[in-house]
């Protein structure tokens, strides 16, 4: 009896081992070795392989470039840079051109306003363009005062505009040094003479004698102007002989050797 119990647990002895055999050869995966989530197609998706420690005897690759400095604050990504502001140029006035006088003595530049006096300025204007003043002398110099020109070097072309009177423009300037100004014969009687007052002469103002513009290069050669005959030079002899009477008798004159506009 003793024997059949011993043989009956050996029988079951080797049947638990049996089927704990069975269990262990169909065991799930190790928890180390997790699965890939199932990609939408049902299939299952393969583990990417762990990138291969890098050998030591590899070269080590250069070093990335420095990254670029980022934006500044604000700045929309793609957009070109603020660019610089260009310096405004004031516009040019109008009411303004300027006259050079080329001398014996340098360079003279008149800037004429026409807003000053619109009725000399527009004379002005007329007379070097028709190249009057070209050759003409400074007839008339007293220190201090003025210097005078405004006949022409030939007689002709003097006689040309005589009675070519203009109206008077009101005074809307001072005659300081450096102004230019129509000469007059009293009201009315502006034609070709001028004059550029070499000190303050504001005197003339109550006078009637409308400034038309300024010299703002080249006083230090009006100031050079010859003054050696003074008021000697008779302006009817200038207008009736022309060059001719002022190169022999007042051969120091200095004179005017064009007169153009430059802006």
């Amino acid at each position: 009896m003793k024997s059949l119990r011993l043989l009956t647990f050996a029988a079951m002895l080797a049947v638990l081992l049996l089927i704990s055999c069975q269990q262990k050869e169909q065991a799930p995966p190790a928890a180390n070795q997790s699965a890939a989530p199932a990609a939408s197609g049902g299939q299952a998706a393969e583990p990417k392989p762990a990138p291969a420690e890098a050998s030591s005897t590899e070269s080590v690759p250069p070093e990335a470039p420095a990254a670029e400095e980022p934006a500044a604050k604000g700045a929309a990504t793609g957009t070109r840079p603020a660019q610089p502001t260009p310096a405004r140029v004031a516009p040019k006035d109008p009411n303004v051109f300027t006259v050079r006088l080329k001398t014996t003595k340098g360079d003279i530049d008149i800037e004429l306003h026409k807003d000053w006096a619109p009725l000399g300025v527009a004379r002005f204007r007329e007379l070097v363009d028709s190249g009057y003043f070209d050759g003409a002398r400074f007839f008339r110099v007293v220190p201090g005062f003025v210097v005078q020109f405004g006949i022409a070097a030939n007689p002709l072309l003097t006689a040309k505009w005589d009675g070519s009177e203009i109206q008077d423009d009101p005074v809307l300037q001072s005659n300081t040094r450096g102004i230019v100004t129509f000469a007059t014969a009293g009201r009315n009687t502006r034609t070709t003479q001028l004059f550029i007052n070499l000190g303050d002469n504001p005197r003339l103002d109550n006078m009637g004698f409308a400034p038309i513009g300024k010299v703002v290069r080249g006083m230090d050669s009006v100031d050079s102007i010859d003054s050696r005959y003074g008021e000697a030079p008779q302006q009817p002899r200038i207008e009736g002989e022309g060059e001719a009477y002022l190169a022999r008798e007042f051969p120091n004159l200095d004179k005017i050797l064009s007169a153009r506009v430059i802006d």
